[in-house]
C-alpha cells in the first residue's frame, strides 16, 4: 500500500516525530511505501473561506496556490493517510489543523444525499502524543478525527495516543511497542 504521513510538530526530531518513525519502519518492514511531509516546513496558508473550491466537484480549485494542494493530491492518491500530530490546547497542531482547514476543498455538499469526497474510500489513521494522560488531553482530538471520517468519506484505520511525552524527549517505555503495534493494524 501507499501511505503517506503528514508531521504535524514543530519538533522535526521531537516525540511525535520519533514515534511515527518506529511506525514508518514497521511499515516499510511490512512491504508498504511511506512517505513522510513535515508540514512545518511547508507553505499552507490558512483556508480563505471564499467557497471558490466548491465550484468543481472533481478537483481541488483551491485559489491559493501553495504547498497544500500538492499535499491534498497526495492524500487522494494514497491508500492510507496518518496525521501526526502532539496535543496543543486539546487539538491539533497548527500545521496539521490549517492543512484540515484547506482539505474543505476535497468535500462537496457535505450532509447532502449527493455528499461527495475526493477521499472517499480512502483510510486514515492518527497518531497523537501528549503530555498528560488521553482524558482531558487527547479525548476531544479523537472525537474531531472521527467527525473527519463522515466529511471525508473515509476509514478510520486507527488511533494511537501516547501519554507522558516529556519537552525533554522522555516517553513511556512501551512507545516503540505500541507504534509498531498500531503501524501493523493501520494496514490490516
Amino acid at each position: 500500500m501507499k501511505i503517506l504521513t503528514l508531521l504535524g510538530s514543530g519538533r522535526v526530531a521531537g516525540n511525535t516525530a520519533t514515534i511515527l518513525g518506529w511506525a514508518e519502519d514497521e511499515l516499510r518492514t511490512l512491504g508498504h511505501e511511506v512517505e513522510r511531509i513535515n508540514l512545518i516546513k511547508k507553505d499552507i496558508k490558512p483556508c480563505l473561506g471564499c467557497a471558490k473550491c466548491k465550484e468543481s466537484e472533481i478537483d481541488i480549485n483551491c485559489i491559493q496556490k501553495d504547498d497544500a494542494e500538492e499535499i491534498l493530491q497526495k492524500m487522494i492518491d494514497a491508500d492510507i493517510t496518518v496525521f501526526a500530530s502532539p496535543t496543543y490546547f486539546w487539538g491539533y497542531a497548527a500545521p496539521i489543523k490549517t492543512l484540515i482547514d484547506r482539505s474543505w476543498s476535497l468535500v462537496s455538499n457535505y450532509k447532502k444525499p449527493n455528499h461527495s469526497s475526493l477521499l472517499e474510500g480512502k483510510r486514515q489513521g492518527t497518531l497523537l502524543t501528549g503530555g498528560s494522560d488521553y482524558k482531558n488531553n487527547a479525548e476531544g482530538l479523537i472525537f474531531t478525527f472521527n467527525k473527519l471520517q463522515g466529511f471525508y468519506k473515509t476509514e478510520n484505520a486507527g488511533e494511537l495516543f501516547i501519554g507522558k511525552c516529556t519537552a525533554d524527549y522522555k516517553r513511556p517505555e512501551d512507545a516503540k511497542e505500541r507504534a509498531c503495534t498500531f503501524a501493523r493494524n493501520l494496514v490490516a
